[in-house]
């Protein structure tokens, strides 16, 4: 929340007015660091013609707040932008605003398909049997998305948030050929310290055998091919 917190301990790694071009916008969920109204609003007037899909119910709230023509989809609903099919697939979270909204909006992960390449952005997620189930539907991703922070402590943060050794596990289950992590270093979300993504991440990749290439996270500003 722009006037409770907490604050961004970082910037962005890079600057809304040196965005390059965006056709898309895809909200997972209705949580206050993922649909942060004034940042929408500005991309939005820079690129009028961005598409925004989001899950089921965000849409008609975001047409209130002058965010109008998005879609909103349920779990495995789809939808053509352009030439890419986004898929809104299941995740274990939970949706909420205010302290009497919980769970009156959907959440969920987006599976992308775009010039025969798939790529599976998890959203905000506790590990769960999903991970099986999509690669069972859609196949192996090219590329996943996972959370790996805000996860301490596992009593309270582990039905909705994955720690780096759930990420691990799900990279497995979904048999992708590579992984970013995501979700962690921008807010002091929880316990852990701002950086221990990154350190549990590795040790969680060495215990399970996988190499520091297939499942790596990006710094801030950083770019990478695949």
């Amino acid at each position: 929340m722009q006037w409770l917190g907490p604050k961004r301990v970082r910037e962005p790694g890079i600057a809304l007015a040196d965005l390059p071009p965006i056709d898309l916008i895809l909200l997972s969920h209705n949580h206050y660091d993922h649909m942060d109204l004034i940042s929408l609003r500005k991309i939005r007037r820079r690129f009028p013609a961005a598409a925004i899909v989001t899950t089921l119910g965000n849409a008609p709230y975001l047409a209130k707040k002058g965010l109008g023509d998005a879609v909103e989809l349920d779990w495995f609903q789809s939808v053509e932008v352009h030439d890419a099919s986004i898929t809104v697939v299941p995740a274990r979270h939970f949706a909420a605003r205010w302290l009497n909204d919980r769970n009156f909006t959907l959440w969920g992960g987006f599976w992308i398909e775009h010039q025969g390449r798939k790529i599976y952005f998890a959203g905000d997620t506790g590990y769960t049997k999903y991970f099986k189930e999509i690669a069972a539907r859609f196949g192996a991703p090219d590329l996943a998305l996972l959370p790996i922070g805000a996860y301490e402590p596992r009593g309270f943060m582990g039905p909705v948030h994955m720690n780096p050794e759930d990420a691990v596990q799900a990279f497995q289950d979904l048999g992708a050929k590579r992984a970013i992590g995501m979700h962690f270093g921008t807010f002091q979300l929880t316990a852990e310290a701002i950086d221990a993504p990154i350190h549990d991440l590795a040790a969680a990749r060495a215990a399970a055998g996988i190499p520091a290439g297939a499942f790596t996270t990006l710094d801030f500003g950083q770019t990478a091919g695949f």
